[in-house]
């Protein structure tokens, strides 16, 4: 074999390993991308079933108008949240006010057997799951893309070809950080 075909030979696998590398970090991107409007679908359900959850606690609780405007401006804040980042402050601050649109509906006993609002509050449960798997999904996707971004020999293809790491999908979920009370 000359050296010619030597030199050949090594660049042509390394032309075919840039453009597997590159292949590979553009299917993860990809899917993580797919994975992140899926969370977006899941979040649009929820955005639309809110205005509806607050309109039928007004029906019941009118002079709670505080509570409201809170759930609406946190709502309008989440929806206009971009980054994935913003989008799980935005949430954070929704799920909370939601809990407080929940905690005024207790004092209330015949909202609470209304069927109107016992339905909404089973599809936001619903939806809620919902979002809880598309964004273990997501933030799943965006791990193995991290990974190959920051793994070598990959990071090189990355560097060169301008593939950035991606923002995990972060919702606080204080019940399951809060030790339960046992009281005897």
């Amino acid at each position: 074999m000359s050296i010619l075909t030597i030199i050949l030979i090594i660049l042509a696998i390394l032309i075919l390993w840039v453009v597997f590398s590159f292949n590979t970090l553009v299917r993860l991107r990809n899917r993580t991308k797919e994975a992140w409007s899926d969370i977006e679908v899941q979040l649009k359900r929820r955005y639309n079933l809110i205005p509806n959850l607050v309109e039928t606690v007004k029906g019941y609780a009118s002079h709670e108008k505080e509570v409201f405007e809170k759930v609406t401006e946190a709502r309008s804040k989440a929806m206009g949240a971009q980054t994935p980042k913003e989008k799980g402050e935005a949430e954070n601050f929704l799920s909370q006010t939601l809990k407080s649109l929940f905690a005024v509906a207790e004092n209330y006993p015949d909202l609470k057997a209304s069927q109107n609002f016992l339905e909404l509050q089973r599809e936001l449960r619903d939806t809620e799951d919902k979002i809880q798997a598309a964004r273990r999904f997501y933030n799943a996707n965006v791990r193995d893309l991290n990974i190959k971004i920051e793994s070598f020999p990959t990071n090189i293809v990355a560097k060169l070809f301008g593939f950035k790491k991606m923002d995990l999908f972060e919702i606080e979920e204080p019940e399951a950080r809060e030790v339960p009370k046992v009281e005897f």
